[in-house]
């Protein structure tokens, strides 16, 4: 049996399950910073901690929202090695994508995976659909959630 046949067969005994709790990171101010320069995203709710102390309901700056969606990356690496014969993951995009809570600087955040759907394409791939939650930690209701798709490719 192919490497891609045993992954992909593995695999479907997962879908509906978690299949992966990152570790926690903090989001600090200076992390919301070099996101600001990096993306010229410099609106003072992110960068500005007495501005936004005083006119937000947040108490302080907010890390952007596609902050919190790069992050992902980082949870995905925590929790998932590569498969036996798998030679390389792409990322393939999102399916949806929500931002449900903000992201106050100072706070923790980890990934949790749920494994919804997988389907070989072909000899050499087979597509992952994951449910990503990004928690906050402390809080009830999640920072963001989204339909992670991912590519894994093997050996043919």
């Amino acid at each position: 049996m192919s490497a891609l046949k045993e992954a992909f067969a593995h695999s479907e005994t997962l879908i509906g399950t978690e299949v992966g709790v990152s570790d926690w990171i903090t989001v600090d101010q200076e992390m919301i910073d070099q996101f600001a320069k990096t993306t010229h995203d410099m609106q003072w709710i992110h960068i500005d901690p007495e501005r936004a102390a005083a006119e937000t309901p947040f108490g302080g700056t907010i890390a952007h929202g596609f902050l919190t969606l790069s992050l992902a990356s980082r949870f995905a690496y925590d929790c998932f090695n590569m498969m036996p014969g798998q030679v390389m993951g792409i990322n393939y995009g999102m399916n949806k994508l929500r931002f449900l809570t903000p992201v106050k600087a100072g706070s923790r955040l980890r990934g949790r995976f749920t494994l919804q759907k997988v389907t070989a394409r072909n000899a050499t791939d087979m597509l992952r659909e994951n449910l990503l939650t990004i928690e906050i930690e402390g809080v009830e209701t999640p920072a963001m959630v989204a339909e992670w798709l991912g590519l894994a490719v093997f050996k043919d």
